[in-house]
């Protein structure tokens, strides 16, 4: 994989924090949000309050973005 992370700022519990994430990551990322009715940074704090604080918030993410995936890929296969 030729991607390299790119950087990006969210808001969290008032404060600015930046994320490094891949492109597809962050793609996929907003495209949940979207769906779910959420801007970025809700969908954010949501994943920030559930994560462990020995899991990064960018680790964090993309694990969410992969069960999401899996998820929806078991849904279908039903």
């Amino acid at each position: 994989m030729t991607d390299r992370p790119r950087k990006h700022s969210l808001t969290l519990k008032g404060h600015r924090t930046s994320v490094s994430l891949e492109d597809p990551f962050w793609e996929a990322f907003r495209q949940i949000a979207t769906a779910r009715g959420l801007a970025l940074n809700e969908l954010a704090a949501e994943i920030d309050a559930a994560r462990g604080l020995e899991v990064g918030l960018a680790s964090a993410i993309r694990l969410f973005v992969l069960d999401h995936y899996r998820a929806e890929a078991a849904r279908l296969s039903e």
